[in-house]
């Protein structure tokens, strides 16, 4: 696995557009982006009776993971189970694709075709919901304006309009009703080994101090 830095800031909605300019000039966009250069992400998160990925977030925990699943622009065809894992300032990501199905197997609770998996993310999420009663818990969508530069191995994206679904479960249906979470515009910034020059140059915003946002904790919130 390939230990990446992360960091995030939020930024104003002038930042953003401010940011937008720069990143335009010196990089490239995802090829995954629509003609607005912006692609929709919905996830849904898991966690437990006790609420210990949230907790963990809040709190700062330095060794923290946590799972969802997420689509992109309503495209069914193309599902993913994430674990998103956290040491420190480092992190990594596993994910493996799902289909339409076990995505509601999965959001409905059903824990034992996961264990019988020869996919290790997905036995892994079957402990999980079996022996520590992680479920499926909140729906979070956002745009994202993504931008990826070869040097470095660096992806610097922009997100807003942060949505939740509350206590929704209608995850696959993209026309469900969600509602603001937060009007924070955030800026993200993940490389392997270093950051090029032009990149940091780029991003930067003078008095904006990088910090710690959750867009799951700040869907919780609303809870």
């Amino acid at each position: 696995m390939q230990y990446r830095h992360e960091w995030k800031t939020e930024i104003s909605y002038a930042d953003r557009l401010l940011l937008r300019s720069r990143l335009d000039a010196v990089c490239e966009h995802d090829p995954h982006v629509g003609p607005d250069g912006c692609y929709h992400i919905r996830s849904i998160y898991f966690d437990n009776p006790d609420d210990k990925a949230l907790r963990d977030n809040i709190i700062g925990t330095a060794h923290r993971q946590k799972f969802r699943i997420r689509y992109y622009n309503g495209d069914l065809s193309y599902i993913l189970l994430e674990k998103k894992c956290k040491d420190f300032s480092l992190g990594y990501k596993l994910s493996t694709a799902l289909s339409v199905e076990d995505t509601r197997r999965i959001i409905d609770g059903d824990s034992g075709f996961l264990l019988q998996s020869s996919d290790p993310l997905l036995r892994d999420l079957g402990g999980q919901m079996l022996h520590g009663l992680y479920a499926a818990k909140t729906i979070v969508e956002y745009t994202r304006i993504p931008y990826i530069y070869a040097a470095g191995n660096v992806r610097v994206t922009l997100d807003f309009d942060i949505r939740t679904g509350l206590w929704s479960r209608d995850f696959l249906d993209w026309d469900s009703v969600t509602i603001p979470a937060s009007d924070i515009n955030l800026l993200e910034v993940k490389y392997d080994n270093f950051i090029p020059d032009v990149i940091r140059s780029a991003v930067q915003l003078g008095s904006r101090r990088v910090g710690a946002f959750s867009k799951y904790a700040a869907a919780r919130m609303l809870d």
